[in-house]
């Protein structure tokens, strides 16, 4: 997994979430790119029923790739 900082950019949007409810604001999009290699990996360690997963590890890996995009946009 990894983020293309060159296509991270600060918008005004208005969508839909994948639960179907609306939404609308500015904020900073962090396109990510899940390498094929990785998704079915990813997703066999996924149920999305079960409160603790994915697991701790998965989880920083990935909230770690978003805030390390995150932080270095708001730093420029």
């Amino acid at each position: 997994m990894v983020v293309d900082y060159q296509s991270v950019r600060q918008i005004q949007i208005a969508g839909e979430g994948t639960d179907g409810t609306s939404f609308e604001g500015s904020g900073i999009v962090i396109p990510v790119l899940v390498v094929d290699s990785e998704i079915a990996t990813l997703l066999s360690a996924y149920d999305s029923s079960n409160q603790y997963s994915p697991s701790a590890a998965d989880s920083r890996a990935i909230a770690r790739i978003l805030l390390d995009a995150l932080k270095k946009k708001s730093e420029e």
